[in-house]
């Protein structure tokens, strides 16, 4: 069964302002998610958030800026999971995102 992947406005609207290199990277980290589930140990820097039931980030791109993203597992049983943030990891507060 696969997982329902979504885009709040607020992170839609971040997905919108990246380039399209990044735009790309973050499809295909949902497309991941959807078939396989929101553990993606496959991609660079991925962890769960520390303190934060269900919260995973993974870098997008690395260098300066690094970019990243931010996802929650929303309903386990219904396999729902939100992107919480996709931008720069300057601007990310991982603590209040989750």
């Amino acid at each position: 069964m696969k997982w329902v992947v979504q885009f709040p406005g607020r992170t839609a609207k971040q997905v919108k302002a990246l380039p399209e290199p990044l735009r790309q990277a973050v499809r295909t980290l949902a497309l991941e998610i959807a078939v396989s589930g929101p553990a993606r140990a496959n991609w660079a820097n991925y962890g769960k958030i520390k303190g934060k039931t269900n919260c995973h980030h993974c870098h997008l791109r690395k260098g300066n800026p690094t970019y990243v993203a931010v996802w929650q597992v929303v309903n386990q049983k219904e396999r729902i999971v939100e992107f919480r943030y996709v931008g720069t990891h300057e601007k990310a507060d991982y603590g209040r995102l989750c």
